[in-house]
């Protein structure tokens, strides 16, 4: 085997994610023949001796393992946990434990679904923002967030020194409400929220922001994942279709996407449309007309088109008609009178033919 980053060798042997692996390398838990590594070192498995935390780390033999985990809420999304509280892990079947990681992060006071598998390059490409890959949550808030309110959330906010990528935030269909101990109807919304990049504890963030606090959480989808009849605390395998689908969306890395702002600006807007022809405005009443209760004159109805306009039909003509019109066509033209003896013309002085004198 050619040599290859420490941090991918320790993904693809299920030890963790990418991310966690170089965290490990950063604390100095990783070691190569007996001297501890730094980020971007490699290694070849098949010769060095590759150790974390001082165990061995060997590479990974068989096929793959992936799990769909509908995760109770008060449940840590870890392998092991130091104040011993109860862990992902105790929801999966000892048989089916080992070199498990769980790929990315649901909160402690979060449910919803959560991958867990022994494929470090799966884990990176699905849980990594750079491969485009969106995770869905329903979200229940205190109170009704306003539509300028919103709108500041899915332009992104600054968490930590760095804006957030821009979120699509949807009210969810109404159900019914829930009284209240006290008997009142309580006043929450539903939400859906979709994010392409998973900050710690962002959801609860951007609301607690605009002073609509968060009540429930909850992943309803990974990608085009989804498992509504999954009971929660129950665990499952992917299919071969569901895997590959993953792998697919998340394949190469997403281009970079542009500026909140400008994203907002073009979903407001929307596409652009041809503009319509201006009208001819209507001359106003004068004073005096609208003074007498004169109502405004209508305008002329357009006119119909002309008789020049129109096509030209054929005359019809009846057969007797046009007989004669071909026996006219066919008639010879009469010879002209002869003139007569005084040259045809008459007198200038005399009287008018047929008159007597």
């Amino acid at each position: 085997m050619s040599e290859e980053r420490i941090q991918r060798i320790l993904a693809r042997a299920g030890i963790a994610s990418r991310r966690k692996a170089e965290d490990l390398i950063r604390e100095g838990q990783v070691t190569v023949n007996g001297q501890v590594v730094g980020i971007g070192d490699k290694a070849d498995p098949a010769k060095d001796a590759i150790k974390v935390g001082g165990k061995r780390v060997h590479p990974h033999e068989g096929p793959y393992r992936y799990l769909l985990l509908n995760k109770p809420r008060g449940v840590m999304s870890t392998v092991v946990d130091p104040q011993e509280r109860q862990t992902v892990m105790d929801f999966v079947p000892p048989t089916m434990r080992k070199a498990l990681v769980p790929v990315g992060r649901l909160d402690f006071d979060s449910e919803g679904l959560l991958l867990l598998t022994d494929d470090g390059d799966f884990a990176q490409h699905v849980a990594h923002p750079r491969y485009g890959g969106s995770k869905t949550y329903e979200v229940k808030v205190r109170g009704e967030p306003t539509e300028a309110a919103l709108d500041k959330l899915r332009e992104g906010i600054l968490l930590d020194g760095k804006r957030t990528e821009p979120a699509r935030i949807t009210r969810r269909a109404k159900g019914p409400r829930r009284r209240t101990a006290e008997g009142e109807e309580g006043h929450n919304t539903w939400w859906v929220v979709e994010l392409t990049q998973g900050r710690t504890r962002q959801i609860r963030e951007m609301f607690q922001r605009i002073g609509h606090p968060v009540q429930k959480l909850r992943r309803v989808a990974i990608g085009p994942l989804r498992d509504p009849h999954l009971p929660s605390g129950a665990v499952r395998e992917l299919t071969e279709r569901e895997v590959e689908t993953l792998r697919r969306i998340t394949a190469r890395p997403k281009k970079k996407r542009e500026p909140a702002e400008v994203l907002a600006a073009q979903k407001k807007a929307g596409p652009a449309k041809k503009a319509a022809p201006a009208r001819k405005a209507k001359k106003p009443l004068s004073a005096k007309r609208a003074a007498q209760g004169e109502p405004p004159k209508k305008a002329p109805a357009a006119k119909a088109p002309g008789k020049k306009a129109a096509a030209k039909k054929a005359p019809v003509r009846k057969p007797g008609v046009q007989r004669a019109l071909v026996k006219k066509a066919g008639a010879k033209k009469a010879p002209a009178r002869k003139a007569g003896p005084g040259g045809g013309r008459r007198p200038s002085g005399g009287a008018p033919r047929g008159r007597r004198p």
